[in-house]
């Protein structure tokens, strides 16, 4: 995926800056309005069809004038084939916006300007979405279109419903189970809020203020470098909306760290690899899957996070637990005093707390709208960072107005990818696909539930290799999570679950774009990274399947049963660091560290798992804080002969 915000227009003619930053202002203005149900107010009663058509538009014209037909190369013009498409792209969805209401009345009878619209907009997305994000989703898509105008022609249990075509194109173009249905609703509305929140925050410098206090917490502390790489990763990535956009951002300044701080360069990009990814398991922005989630489920947005949190914490956990214990491992030492801010410093960003507490109340308190708690979240940093400033810094109008066109160019991709993964869920519903891939999966599993989570972690492993996240979810929560349901698993977990499955393949070699990209800034090789990224996110590839054996982990359940699944789920993720790293107060040998997995494993196992899943994790919290005694006894005596002797 390119990164959008690098489309910088810095040495091009006036026009040219013009246009782009005309473009992508539009694109975050229009959504922003719409947020603050402005339209309204002003008396302009829209569907929120023409609202997207009309930021649809924006966005293809901003990508064409932006995006070179080839990926690799500059843009040092805009040739005359992309004026025309970014032209088509105004002017065709600027007509649906206005024509709408009508369009939509006479959709049965196949109007003529809805066909005319889907032959234009449809290919134009498609081959903007294959500039700004490669070649493999556009063909997926492609593939799924091609399914729907054809797949009626195939033999047995495969073949589609039958189409006509002018019927098709009309469908997937404006109606709203297809292209202007739910995936580019939310990124148009909430996605786009929430990435101008993210924006704000580094114009204020508030990323700064985040790395700052990641140092000082953890700079003091053995194997600091990469605990900072963890803590400054969730922080950034929980609002960031691409792993890979995680890795550039953060890993430029923590993966030198990590190697000056003593580690390999293949395990510096391991850990910044792993703690990218997993900010799009954290939330509140969750890689903008989330909100997204939150409309296939039919839920509020916050029965998501209250969802994803406890699993996205262990992870973190896990993660800060194996890089404290490696670095204790190989002797690795903390920041030298001179390489860490002072504390004072961070006594004037005091204020960039205020908004994420208005944040987390305007949800949780208030149940406003998602991207209206964003919008007044922004509106509040924006104010306190004009009267306090951090370390003297105020943003300035520029800053502030620059805001708006990073953000317009932040969510080209995000909206792009939104609009590809509403025509494939309308070629699922068109087509009866859906139905058909569900029952399929289900009769794989053959009735064992184990058998299909292990079939459909496959499955997500494999479709989402080299795909952006909100590409990753939608298509596996329209594939593999109905057939997960289908068995009986709680709606959230299975979405959940294709989530974390699909997230893990920006891990998983052979394909690991996240793992490759911290490779290319670690400059290290990129296999050797991945399956050390691997070992490093092993907590993702288990939780999913405990959250769905026993919803507790996702709290679901009665108060008991879920604060003891999250305390042994704690014990568990501790016994099994020690084992991976091989490594607690002095080195585990090799029957110890199986020994401290297998009993980390039966703990994590949470209450209702499955008959006597009670015990089985007692025994193993008991045996296993046990071995931990065990250890610390041996250590103790260890210590004390080394005393002895040295005297």
């Amino acid at each position: 995926m390119q990164d959008q915000t690098k489309s910088d227009t810095g040495n091009r003619p006036s026009w040219y800056r013009a246009g782009v930053t005309f473009l992508a202002c539009g694109i975050t203005l229009i959504s922003l309005t719409w947020g603050l149900e402005l339209f309204q107010t002003w008396g302009l009663n829209l569907y929120s069809a023409q609202i997207v058509a009309a930021i649809l538009g924006l966005t293809l014209a901003l990508g064409f004038v932006t995006l070179p037909a080839r990926r690799k190369d500059q843009r040092v013009d805009v040739p005359w084939y992309d004026q025309v498409a970014a032209a088509l792209s105004l002017v065709s969805s600027g007509y649906v916006a206005i024509q709408y209401p009508i369009m939509a009345d006479m959709i049965i009878e196949t109007p003529w300007d809805t066909v005319a619209f889907g032959l234009i907009i449809i290919p134009l997305t498609l081959e903007a979405l294959r500039r700004s994000t490669g070649n493999t989703l556009p063909i997926i898509v492609g593939l799924f279109i091609l399914y729907g105008l054809f797949g009626h022609n195939l033999p047995g249990r495969f073949a589609a419903q039958k189409s006509e075509w002018d019927v098709f194109v009309g469908f997937m173009s404006i109606d709203g189970n297809a292209m202007m249905g739910g995936p580019i609703l939310v990124a148009c509305s909430i996605v786009v809020a929430f990435i101008f929140f993210g924006n704000l925050l580094n114009v204020t410098q508030g990323s700064h203020f985040f790395t700052d206090l990641a140092q000082v917490a953890m700079g003091r502390f053995r194997g600091g470098a990469a605990k900072i790489a963890v803590v400054a990763s969730a922080l950034f990535g929980s609002i960031s909306g691409s792993a890979v956009a995680n890795v550039v951002a953060t890993g430029v300044v923590t993966i030198p760290m990590i190697k000056k701080g003593g580690y390999p360069a293949h395990k510096a990009a391991a850990i910044e690899a792993a703690a990218s990814t997993g900010g799009q398991l954290l939330p509140p922005v969750m890689g903008a899957a989330a909100f997204l989630m939150a409309d296939f489920l039919e839920v509020s947005y916050t029965s998501v996070v209250l969802a994803a949190l406890v699993p996205g914490v262990l992870y973190y956990l896990a993660l800060f637990i194996q890089a404290d214990l490696e670095a204790a491992r190989d002797g690795l030492a903390a920041l030298k005093p001179e390489e860490i801010p002072p504390a004072r410093t961070l006594i004037s960003g005091w204020f960039f707390a205020v908004p994420f507490v208005v944040l987390v109340v305007a949800l949780f308190v208030y149940f406003m709208q998602p991207q209206t708690a964003a919008i007044l979240a922004s509106v509040i940093l924006l104010a306190f960072s004009l009267v306090f400033g951090y370390q003297g810094f105020r943003p300035g109008l520029g800053a502030i107005f620059e805001t708006f066109r990073r953000t317009g160019m932040a969510v080209l991709d995000i909206i792009l990818i939104c609009a590809a993964a509403g025509m494939v869920i309308g070629v699922l519903s068109n087509s009866g696909l859906g139905f058909t891939f569900t029952n399929v999966l289900v009769q794989l599993g053959s009735g064992s539930l184990m058998l299909l989570l292990l079939l459909a972690a496959g499955v997500c492993i494999i479709l989402g290799m080299g795909l952006p996240t909100l590409g990753v979810y939608v298509l596996l929560a329209a594939l593999v999570a109905p057939g997960l349901i289908e068995v009986g698993v709680e709606p959230m977990a299975a979405h959940l679950y294709v989530l974390y499955f699909g997230m893990m393949s920006m891990l998983t070699p052979p394909v690991a774009i996240a793992a490759f990209a911290a490779a290319g800034v670690a400059g290290s090789d990129p296999m050797k990274t991945g399956f050390a990224a691997v070992k490093f996110g092993w907590l993702a590839y288990i939780i999913p399947i405990l959250f769905v054996l026993s919803p507790s982990l996702i709290l679901i359940g009665d108060v008991v049963t879920v604060t003891i699944s999250v305390v042994t789920a704690i014990i568990g993720v501790w016994l099994v660091s020690i084992g991976v790293a091989g490594y607690f107060l002095r080195p585990v040998m090799p029957p110890q560290r199986a020994l401290f997995v297998l009993l980390g494993l039966l703990s994590l196992f949470p209450a209702g798992a499955f008959d006597s899943s009670s015990y089985v994790t007692g025994i193993g919290c008991v045996l296993g804080i046990a071995l931990i005694g065990f250890e610390i006894m041996i250590s103790k005596r260890q210590n004390q002969a080394d005393t002895r002797g040295r005297k």
